[in-house]
């Protein structure tokens, strides 16, 4: 006889939380800070935008699509174990690539040293251009004279002197000062200077238009040859660094989009053949956890390194080093990884049928709505937010520990989950958590130092929590038995990644044309407005329910009272006798034919 599989639960949540709290720390590393330093490379926002926007919309795409691959071809740790691999060393070929030097860009440094040391340094430079600029006393006073009729030609052209030869050396430059003598220089020297300009113009233009003819036949050979490789190479530096983190980050999100949609299939699979299904959910604590530690302790490190390193792309290093270190430490992990195979689920409830359940209902609809309304809003944040809080002084410190905050505030939600459902509906509860991301966002519009943005991170708590505590009940209501992960799916993937992608797209173009200020009021306010359409959008339409068997016959009867529960005794016992009645008609034309 063939031996039965044993299967340890305790087991493979211990691994599958300790591969979830590294793998989530490794990305709270840098993906929160990813847009800062692209910042410090030098590019616009509007750059930044279409990086992420690209880096979303690839996800969108492909995670599904690689997680029916993995499945199909019974390669989910070799997927998986790739993907930690090979996007850890594409990052690290983000820090190849140099800085471009742009005028407002400023490294910043320890506070205590830039009072002190800054204003010498910038009277230390003053003092060299001024002296690398100034000419001798002679020259630069015939110069400051006779710049205002030919100021073309007076940096480039020497202009003879009207002082004799057996004078002093004092006196030309008194004579060249005094206001007497200043019109007769001028008079003097303007025939010669325009003379000489006429000259040098016809020579310059003759010899332009007799080299002209061969460089347009060079540029025109050079183009037709090399191709985009020559076009890229007639840019300008930022744009060849903005094509360059393009296909950068397309290719590494390519290769580590799939990790998290294929451990999650592999992992449920397993406890849903082991009957332990209920306790997947587990594994999002574990996940939040690991982002706050590995967000706030980057921040911490970083901070430190503030006072030893002054560029600021020197210190984004830790950053990539980081994730890369944690990516790598997870793979041990990853090759002892529970993951099932069942090749019969998943067929029927797939992500089409997911998408035909909400696309039934209006209220579903109406939640898919809102949650791409959400991904916009997110993806402003994401993006900006560290630009804003450094705009207003903060440092890495800053940031990690406010960022931290949201997610230990989101982490604590299921502790609330229990009173919030006794006071509010799912439907309220989705409404008031998209107006809490709203309220959240419009604050950091109006900052104003280092730790203004920390107060407003306790309100992730409703913004991120409450927002998929409801969407998690409105998939119950939809999906069909088995379906409720699908339908899930749709929210959490499709949905959300839209509206990320869109975000991102518009986002950078705004802030480029307006500021992150603006951006921030104005995706605020929009949010908050659909959340007060929203409960009457919900009133009217139609509310659809469907029959939980599982449900119902996984509820306790001793946690119920007797009037609690008898109609709902009731309406199993009336569908149980429909579909016993259902079966004896159909066995009683059987024995008639």
């Amino acid at each position: 006889m063939r031996r039965t599989r044993q299967i340890d639960v305790r087991r493979a949540l211990a691994l599958t939380g300790t591969f979830s709290f590294l793998c989530s720390c490794s990305k709270a590393c840098l993906l929160p800070f990813l847009t800062l330093y692209f910042r410090h490379l030098g590019l616009s926002q509007s750059m930044v935008g279409i990086i992420m926007g690209t880096k979303h919309s690839i996800t969108l795409v492909w995670s599904p699509l690689a997680g029916l691959l993995s499945k199909r071809y019974n390669k989910r740790r070799l997927v998986i174990n790739c993907s930690l691999l090979f996007s850890a060393l594409a990052a690290l070929v983000l820090l190849l690539l140099p800085p471009v030097e742009t005028p407002g860009a400023q490294s910043r440094s320890c506070n205590t040293s830039n009072l002190s040391s800054g204003s010498a340094q910038s009277w230390f430079d003053l003092a060299a251009t001024t002296s690398s600029q100034t000419l001798p006393t002679r020259t630069h006073t015939t110069l400051v004279v006779s710049s205002s009729p030919t100021n073309s030609v007076s940096d480039s052209v020497p202009t003879p002197t009207s002082t004799p030869p057996n004078r002093n050396d004092a006196e030309p430059s008194e004579t060249a000062l005094s206001p007497g003598n200043a019109s007769e220089v001028v008079n003097s020297s303007h025939g010669v200077l325009s003379v000489v300009h006429a000259t040098a113009s016809s020579l310059v233009s003759a010899e332009r238009n007799k080299r002209s003819g061969i460089t347009s036949g060079r540029l025109e050979e050079k183009q037709n040859s090399s191709g985009f490789l020559g076009s890229l190479k007639e840019m300008n530096i930022q744009n060849q660094l903005f094509f360059l983190i393009l296909i950068i980050v397309s290719l590494w999100e390519f290769l580590s989009a799939p990790l998290e949609r294929t451990v999650d299939d592999g992992l449920y699979e397993y406890l849903d053949y082991a009957d332990a299904s209920d306790r997947h959910g587990s594994m999002e604590v574990w996940g939040l956890i690991g982002g706050a530690c590995g967000v706030g302790g980057a921040g911490v490190v970083v901070s430190q390194l503030s006072c030893l390193i002054a560029a600021d792309t020197s210190r984004s290093v830790v950053h990539f080093y980081a994730y890369a270190g944690l990516a790598v430490l997870a793979l041990p992990v990853a090759i002892y990884l529970p993951l099932y195979l069942n090749k019969k689920r998943g067929r029927a409830n797939g992500l089409l049928k997911a998408m035909q359940l909400v696309h039934g209902s209006p209220r579903a609809l109406l939640c898919a709505f809102t949650i791409i309304l959400v991904g916009v809003v997110n993806s402003a944040m994401e993006n900006f937010l560290l630009w804003q809080m450094e705009d207003h002084g903060s440092t890495e410190l800053h940031m990690g520990l406010c960022l931290a905050l949201a997610l230990l505030s989101q982490a604590a939600f299921p502790l609330l989950a229990g009173r919030v459902s006794k006071l509010l509906s799912p439907g309220r509860v989705l409404v008031v958590g998209a107006a809490s991301l709203g309220l959240q966002v419009f604050y950091y519009s109006f900052l104003w130092g280092p730790w203004t943005a920390l107060p407003a991170q306790v309100l992730s708590t409703f913004s991120s929590g409450a927002l998929w505590w409801a969407v998690g009940i409105q998939c119950e209501d939809v999906a069909t038995p088995g379906a409720e992960r699908s339908v899930r799916r749709v929210y959490s993937s499709l949905c959300l990644r839209l509206g990320s992608a869109v975000g991102s797209f518009a986002g950078g173009f705004v802030v480029q044309r307006f500021g992150v200020t603006w951006l921030f009021r104005g995706v605020a306010i929009g949010l908050m407005a659909w959340c007060v359409c929203l409960p009457l959008l919900q009133w009217k339409a139609p509310r659809q329910r469907r029959i939980n068997y599982s449900r119902l016959l996984a509820a306790d009867a001793s946690e119920a009272s007797d009037s609690d529960s008898d109609p709902e005794r009731d309406w199993l016992e009336k569908a149980m006798e429909d579909d016993q009645g259902n079966n004896n008609y159909e066995r009683k034309i059987r024995h008639s034919n």
